[in-house]
């Protein structure tokens, strides 16, 4: 091996540890829950997205856990050399082809996906300057893997509603309010809320209850434990399929409920869906 190429590869594995040096320092910014009454006239909306977050770090993509992605290059090709981050998007009640194609090395499913940009996490300044920046970098530089979230302002109460109730029969997830004035900070802000008409979460599969009537033969419901230890049964929202082939023991699943009882237990718990993006 000649002199150029050992400096050559000398650089881009520098160039490399540097990347993974700054995706591992990067944690990023989290929305808390919007609870009705919530002071949020004047801050922005936008369609909460369904998919898998990444962090662009003008080189190389990373998963919110600072994994780094290898995504096809033609679905970076057109990204800036300025940090973006995002949500790695396939549409609509998409969420499992996303999880698994973001898993898929260089794959040409990749291509199937945008990145969703929702904020520039590098840029001083408040989301109502960081975001329009992205906005007009996009504009001057189009790419058809990945466009800019269009932000809203909240008139009122009645406003966020009606948005959540036209996204929500669409098939979407829910919304993402902002303060325009926030700056970027790591971990949970009160800046950032996510507005549902139901909660979510995870819990961990640890028995195949057997079902009766119907599903005579197949899953009843699912015994699951949440991270502080509390069981409870997941009977309702799975399909036909699922019920033939449930989510194996010691998997990771989504649930909605509407609240919880006094005792901690979720009130009229259902099944979403595996967790196939845990680790990402």
């Amino acid at each position: 091996m000649n002199r150029a190429a050992v400096k050559l590869i000398t650089l881009l594995l520098l160039l490399w540890s540097w990347s993974v040096a700054l995706a591992r320092e990067h944690a990023p910014m989290l929305p808390q829950v919007y609870a009705e009454g919530d002071a949020i006239t004047g801050w922005w909306m936008s369609e909460k997205l369904d998919g898998v977050r990444g962090y662009w770090d003008g080189r190389l993509l990373w998963s919110k856990q600072g994994k780094l992605m290898q995504p096809h290059p033609d679905f970076v090709a057109g990204l800036p050399d300025f940090a973006l981050e995002g949500e790695l998007w396939g549409g609509r009640g998409s969420f499992e082809l996303c999880a698994s194609v973001v898993q898929q090395p260089l794959s040409e499913q990749w291509l199937q996906l945008q990145f969703a940009i929702f904020d520039l996490p590098a840029m001083p300044g408040p989301f109502s300057e960081r975001i329009e920046q992205a906005r007009r970098w996009f504009k001057d530089h189009p790419s058809p893997h990945a466009f800019v979230i269009e932000q809203i302002p909240v008139k009122d109460q009645s406003q966020l509603q009606a948005e959540l109730q036209r996204v929500e029969a669409a098939g979407g997830e829910g919304l993402i309010v902002r303060n325009p004035q926030s700056l970027y900070a790591a971990g949970r802000s009160a800046d950032l809320l996510k507005v549902k008409s139901f909660a979510d979460a995870e819990a961990i599969v640890v028995e195949h209850l057997p079902g009766q009537g119907e599903n005579q033969g197949r899953l009843g419901a699912l015994l699951v434990e949440r991270p502080d230890g509390l069981r409870f049964k997941l009977g309702t929202g799975f399909s036909a399929a699922e019920r033939l082939e449930p989510p194996p023991l010691g998997s990771s699943v989504s649930y909605k409920y509407y609240g919880l009882y006094p005792s901690g237990i979720p009130r009229f718990p259902a099944f979403l869906r595996i967790r196939q993006d845990q680790g990402l």
